[in-house]
């Protein structure tokens, strides 16, 4: 069994998508506005969702002790959670940015 087996591989996921971005696909997606709106727009709609699955008193989702931090914020939500949120989200973006066509890039 791994300590912290959600954990390190979040925060992998995290350091993985930055540094495709940074030194690979290098789309400028970082420096875009609408980007952290995004990130925000999605965190707003994971926090009351994810906080209803994960939260201490019912849980729908359970997590094991020993895979986590035991950090949790806000309503219970394990903040692995919001690292694989961001990777996922933000991979899904770089990879669209990336299949479009050269000219529409911007």
């Amino acid at each position: 069994m791994i300590p912290w087996g959600y954990t390190v591989p979040a925060a992998a996921a995290v350091a993985v998508v930055v540094l495709l971005e940074v030194f690979l696909l290098r789309t400028g997606l970082f420096r875009r506005p609408g980007y952290w709106v995004t990130i925000a727009v999605v965190t707003a709609f994971q926090i009351p969702v994810d906080g209803w699955l994960t939260k201490l008193s019912d849980p729908i989702v359970r997590y094991a002790p020993e895979h986590i931090t035991g950090w949790r914020f806000p309503w219970d939500i394990p903040v692995e959670d919001f690292l694989f949120g961001f990777a996922l989200v933000t991979a899904v973006l770089l990879g669209w940015e990336r299949a479009k066509p050269r000219e529409e890039r911007s």
